[in-house]
């Protein structure tokens, strides 16, 4: 089964999201995503960054900057987590305790 992506931007499209929703798949072991996303990514693997915070409306924050509102959601069948885009290259995967990490993939 493949990714289900839900765009929150209206001007995102497929092409903005790159290789990320071809990486990720419903695996019969249920491979985590962060896992997926680190044997896929060849530059640098998953690498979370720390510092941000997670607002209830999924945006990111970070001292300093803006909060930075997500621009697309993928969704995998059989995991629980849930992987969002946002501007810069960052990557957040969001468990649903809310659990996160991030990590800029670009």
């Amino acid at each position: 089964m493949t990714a289900m992506i839900t765009f929150l931007d209206p001007c995102i499209d497929l092409e903005h999201l790159g290789y990320i929703p071809i990486w990720l798949e419903a695996t019969p072991e249920g491979k985590p995503l962060t896992k997926q996303l680190n044997d896929c990514y060849a530059f640098g693997g998953w690498q979370p960054f720390k510092g941000f915070t997670l607002a209830d409306d999924n945006s990111l924050r970070y001292p300093g900057d803006p909060p930075q509102k997500p621009l697309a959601l993928i969704e995998v069948p059989g995991h629980e987590e849930k992987v969002f885009i946002y501007h810069s290259s960052w990557v957040a995967v969001i468990w649903p305790d809310r659990r996160f990490e991030v990590c800029r993939m670009d």
